[in-house]
């Protein structure tokens, strides 16, 4: 690989704690702290993704020091390794300095094209900002990132990327569901890349600190980098700023909706400027349609996080960014504006993304009275969201649509329920006829949105479970799987969560321990 290639530039743009110390501390006025990584002496690499490797500059992998690399063992000559500072508000509650307690920054690569790509590994050590956390991962919450990023990314969602995915060699001790009962549970470096891992928290951190000017100079460099499409100047530059961010955060949610996923953590500090799928911890895709399911069990009973929410909170997380930049924009009335403008944009976004998902060539009048139907009658005879639509393709008239939809549903389903659910097909029959295109188009455009394979949260515990025996076989499928999701590779990946999975841990809900 090319490592001689990854260049450092936040340490010499930034101002930053070069001291390499990596007990835990509040780090005043750095936008970075040095800090080394764990070494560890007996680590194994499960997965190299060599696709994304060449894609990004880094090349195959070619020798022991490429692989040492990669395990966190060991470091070229000359590298120093970083981690960002950073705050947050976590479950709608300031938290201060938060940083990269778990993630620790190579630094960046440009490919061939001229792009930028960050590079870090998640459960390397501590740093600075582990919050009296020991800045190791487990395997269990490491197989999840790897493999949920991935299928995101072939989803045609945007999100972080997974390079490589290796077990430690150390034992780690968690506890996994908080409740006094920690164990000891297999280690893992996972090494993850992005075009910039910037959050939100990185600029509320500067504004609550009052470092107005590294505030303006981080904003600058985002702007020079990731959003060559401003061109103005002074206030009006961190105006456009931040309606770019709010415009790839609303695309970003309905993305989330069209597939059926859910963060589960939805704090400001786990949210990309870029409008990048960041930090996988208690996620999950849905089984049943559910607006109040939420997967994090620390998000009970609020359910702040729930599914339904997900829109509203991207709002409010963008809220807190506008209180952030204001110092750069000081137009009150301008950030409000973008603020309003966000529900109203993303509204129409998402009945667009959901007249694909029907096949519809364009919205029409009462349009959105069918989609809440839809939704209502998801919810209300708990159906399969990814098999509903999945069905809906291959429906006509001529079938006989309980025998059709009979796999869909996690319940017995009453007569009263079928007669409604069998008025809503011949409603949507009628609407499909009004397209100005052909059923064959019509299809297309299904087939194109709906996803027929999701990573759900049962077969990532069936893989776990088998990885923990030394086993590959579920992992090299589901690999397989999630980079062809709009296909039936594995017919027995496209049902419904069995019955032995209902309430299994890991399987819908899980905790943000990792």
């Amino acid at each position: 690989m090319n490592l001689d290639h990854i260049t450092q530039q936040y340490l010499t743009l930034f101002p930053g704690d070069l001291s390499g110390n990596p007990m835990q501390r509040q780090t005043p006025k750095a936008v970075f702290s040095t800090v080394e990584i764990a070494g560890f002496e007996n680590p194994e690499l499960i997965i190299f993704n060599e696709k994304l490797a060449i894609e990004i500059g880094l090349e195959k992998m070619g020798n022991q020091t490429d692989e040492d690399f990669l395990n966190a063992k060991s470091l070229p000559s000359g590298m120093k390794t970083y981690a960002t500072a950073y705050a947050g508000h976590q479950f709608g509650n300031w938290a201060g300095q938060l940083g990269d307690g778990r993630a620790i920054f190579a630094g960046e690569i440009k490919n061939a094209q001229g792009e930028n790509t960050e590079i870090q590994w998640k459960g390397a050590g501590a740093t600075p900002y582990s919050r009296h956390a020991d800045g190791r991962a487990v395997l269990r919450s490491s197989v999840r990132e790897y493999l949920m990023s991935e299928a995101m990314y072939h989803l045609g969602i945007p999100t972080t990327r997974a390079l490589s995915l290796s077990v430690s060699g150390e034992q780690v001790v968690r506890d996994m569901l908080y409740d006094g009962n920690a164990a000891y549970e297999k280690g893992a470096v996972m090494t993850r890349t992005a075009p910039s891992f910037l959050r939100l928290g990185h600029f509320e951190l500067l504004s609550a600190q009052g470092e107005n000017q590294t505030l303006q100079q981080l904003a600058d460099f985002a702007i020079e980098n990731y959003f060559p499409e401003i061109h103005s100047t002074g206030p009006e530059k961190y105006a456009e700023f931040f309606k770019a961010v709010a415009d790839r955060t609303a695309d970003m949610i309905v993305k989330w909706y069209r597939v059926g996923f859910v963060h589960g953590v939805m704090n400001t500090d786990n949210m990309s400027i870029l409008g990048l799928t960041i930090d996988y911890g208690p996620f999950s895709f849905l089984d049943e349609y559910d607006l109040n399911f939420t997967p994090n069990t620390t998000d009970l009973p609020g359910r702040r996080y729930a599914f339904g929410n997900q829109a509203k909170i991207a709002q409010w997380n963008l809220w807190q960014l506008a209180n952030a930049l204001f110092p750069l924009i000081k137009d009150e009335k301008k950030l409000e504006k973008t603020l309003n403008d966000f529900n109203t944009d993303f509204w129409i976004r998402h009945d667009e993304m959901m007249a694909r998902k029907f096949g519809l060539d364009k919205l029409q009048q009462g349009d959105d009275e069918l989609f809440t139907k839809a939704q209502q009658l998801m919810q209300d005879l708990e159906i399969d969201y990814t098999l509903f639509f999945k069905q809906l393709e291959a429906y006509s008239e001529n079938v006989d649509f309980k025998i059709h939809f009979k796999e869909v549903f996690y319940s017995k389903t009453t007569e009263e329920q079928f007669e409604k659910f069998g008025e809503f097909l011949s409603l949507y029959l009628s609407r499909l006829a009004k397209n100005s295109i052909s059923k064959t188009e019509s299809l297309m455009i299904m087939k194109e949105t709906n996803p027929k394979f999701i990573l759900r949260n049962y077969l990532l515990f069936e893989c776990i479970n088998e990885l923990n025996e030394g086993k590959k076989e579920l992992l090299n499928k589901l690999l397989t799987a999630l980079e062809n999701p709009y296909q039936e590779i594995y017919p027995e990946f496209s049902v419904k969560r069995p019955p032995q999975y209902d309430g299994q841990t890991g399987c819908s809900t899980l905790s943000c321990s990792s």
